[in-house]
């Protein structure tokens, strides 16, 4: 080895100790960035959901615009979330995301409004299940290394499926006004009927597109703050209802069908604490939010069909989250 080689060395090796000999006496050695092939997390997310859809026949003479909104909401469902992020190269990575979750404790409210948007019938019915569940597919790229190995940030782009399913079972009328729509009755206010008995059944699927960024950025040697952003600019909202009280409406494979399309948002905020080298635990905030800018409501009847503008449909779910995070 020639002395250039060796001082070279001698002076790398006598900067390094100096580094580590300052970091140590400080108290807040950095994590020097180690690019794993591999991070694993396990986790939860305590949320809560909602999705609404409204429609306006209000071409019939004596119906409303909207002439009918549905309100579909749940308490407190757990999801169990699963994600893998692995690495092709030093700078790009695929990540996968699933979850799935059993639905229960919810409600369901339905209004029916006649011309002049004059409340015709309410009626809410339980929701003791059913489930949901989604898949998120990014392909993504590290841009940027903060300085002293503070963090990163990454940016990404994929696809996301989402699916719900309510099951509304019962019927207590709220409110009731026949003279919002002559001719058509509906029950006295505080009646209950149909207990146990599924009435409505609800699924929804969205298919969308998503580009958004994710980031860390180490506060202390154990300590991150991490976040993630999406952008959702296009997507596609199928959703069917069964009701199955309505004999004027065909029951199979849906009463009515929806299909739209629209934006949303996906977000994600949250701390980690290192456990060990490879271990680390996320709390967090979750919020995902579909939103239809345009679609159409098909009737299925018996014997023919209609359609109306759909002229609203909204998803939002949100809630706490919690979780292991393994990397190799």
């Amino acid at each position: 080895m020639s002395r250039g080689w060796k001082r070279a060395c001698t002076g790398l090796l006598c900067g390094a100790m100096s580094i580590a000999t300052v970091s140590v006496g400080a108290g807040e050695e950095l994590v020097q960035e180690s690019r794993p092939k591999v991070e694993l997390s396990a986790g939860t997310w305590i949320s809560v959901g909602e999705t609404k859809w409204a429609h306006n026949a209000s071409s019939v003479a004596g119906l409303g615009n909207p002439t009918s909104k549905l309100t579909y909401k749940d308490v407190g469902t757990n999801v169990i979330d699963l994600a893998g992020k692995f690495w092709f190269s030093p700078r790009i990575f695929g990540r996968l995301n699933g979850g799935f979750a059993d639905i229960g404790g919810g409600r369901l409210t339905d209004d029916d409004y006649g011309s002049g948007q004059r409340l015709f019938s309410q009626t809410t019915s339980n929701i003791p299940g059913n489930n949901m569940y989604y898949i998120n597919a990014d392909l993504g790229g590290r841009v940027k290394e903060f300085a002293n190995h503070r963090g990163y940030l990454d940016l990404f782009g994929g696809f996301q499926y989402w699916h719900t399913e309510y099951q509304a079972t019962g019927v207590t009328q709220v409110a009731c006004n026949p003279s919002a729509i002559p001719g058509l009755p509906c029950n006295a206010a505080n009646t209950v009927s149909n207990q146990g008995q599924t009435v409505i059944t609800n699924k929804t699927n969205w298919y969308s597109l998503r580009v958004g960024a994710s980031t860390e950025y180490r506060l202390t040697r154990r300590i991150s703050l991490i976040g993630t952003a999406a952008l959702i600019p296009l997507s596609i909202v199928e959703n069917k209802d069964i009701h199955h009280l309505r004999s004027d409406l065909r029951q199979s494979p849906s009463s009515i069908s929806m299909l739209g399309w629209g934006i949303g948002a996906d977000a994600d905020v949250g701390l980690r604490v290192m456990l060990a080298k490879s271990l680390a635990f996320n709390v967090g905030y979750r919020v995902w939010w579909n939103h239809a800018v345009d679609g159409t409501a098909t009737f299925h009847g018996t014997t023919s069909t209609s359609e109306y503008p759909l002229t609203q449909f909204d998803s939002l779910r949100h809630g706490l989250t919690a979780g292991l995070n393994f990397t190799f």
